[in-house]
């Protein structure tokens, strides 16, 4: 049976940068505050005046994630793309993607709806579909726009100074040379009963008209977020479901060389760091420059990884993801 391998990675982030001073100036919050709460220091967000979507920011990582991986869109044969903001309510960017790509028609194009952990859900759903041989490449994206749908107000500071856009692609191969290489195992779960603890409300299948004049007024379509609580259950369920998936494949946390959490809050990261006692350089942040950019989160920041060298040949790469649902994962892997 075939192990699943990245053969090429790449990511796109808008060129406009937000600082928390710039943020200062929309609503009460100082570069200060934002810092001591989440670690964050800037954010990538696309124009105000609209245009861009998610799954523009994704056809230029998937571009550069198929030439680190010397293939081309004729080569693709799925793609798996994870998101919490489509660019329309129907259909998935999975499609538009492939148009834009000019990946060939007739190539299956599956959207995964698990926020935070979508990219994590997307590996394990790739992972599958290579090992039993249905597929040879595979193109797994992570893309976020968030800034369009953000409150921008006093009311909404706290979740919008958490939230970036950005893409990130990796692209996935057979390995048949039995040489050790690939994912060593997956992990996913899911906890239905706090799915309102992290939510946006509207709009929403539940209610005629799907969106209405009152439902804006109540402020029902910006996200709502119970930090605390997330907070709590993050620095839980992150480490005990890495300690379960390494266990899987024999492992120990101190055989890990990087592990790459998603990027929620610096201090989630930090607290699941010292929970499981790992160095610095076992680990790799980058919330600081880009927010939480959800799905995207963990392949941006691998991809940022293996271009800075922290990734060698034979590396054990760890991830960990927890978010809205609650969902959350972990995933090993040999490099």
């Amino acid at each position: 049976m075939p192990t699943s391998v990245v053969l090429g990675t790449g990511h796109c982030v808008p060129e406009r940068i937000v600082t928390n001073d710039d943020l200062a100036r929309l609503f009460d919050t100082s570069d200060a505050w934002i810092r001591e709460r989440t670690g964050i220091e800037q954010r990538r967000w696309v124009p105000d005046e609209g245009g861009t979507g998610g799954s523009d920011l994704a056809t230029e990582a998937a571009r550069t994630a198929l030439q680190a991986a010397g293939l081309g869109p004729a080569d693709v044969d799925m793609i798996v793309y994870a998101t919490l903001s489509p660019d329309h309510f129907f259909p998935g960017d999975g499609c538009f993607l492939q148009a834009k790509l000019d990946v060939p028609a007739g190539v299956p194009a599956l959207d995964v709806r698990n926020q935070c952990s979508g990219f994590l859900y997307g590996l394990a759903v790739t992972d599958s579909f290579i090992r039993s041989g249905s597929y040879q490449h595979v193109l797994l994206v992570g893309a976020e726009v968030h800034s369009t749908g953000l409150d921008r107000s006093n009311l909404g500071r706290d979740v919008t100074v958490l939230f970036g856009d950005g893409a990130a692609a990796v692209v996935l191969g057979a390995n048949d040379s039995g040489d050790g290489r690939g994912i060593l195992a997956t992990e996913l779960h899911a906890d239905g009963r706090h799915a309102k603890v992290l939510w946006t409300d509207a709009p929403s299948c539940v209610d005629r008209g799907r969106m209405t004049v009152e439902q804006i007024q109540a402020r029902r379509h910006f996200a709502e977020m119970s930090g605390r609580r997330v907070f709590k259950h993050a620095i839980e369920c992150m480490p005990a479901a890495l300690h379960s998936v390494l266990g899987k494949c024999g492992l120990a946390v101190a055989d890990i060389d990087l592990l790459i959490t998603h990027q929620a809050n610096l201090r989630i990261c930090e607290a699941v760091q010292k929970q499981l006692g790992l160095r610095d350089d076992q680990v790799f942040n980058n919330i600081m420059r880009y927010g939480n950019t959800t799905a995207a989160s963990i392949p941006l920041a691998l991809d940022e990884c293996v271009r800075a060298g922290r990734i060698r040949r034979g590396s054990i790469v760890a991830f960990a993801s927890f978010g809205a649902g609650f969902t959350w994962g972990a995933a090993v892997l040999r490099w």
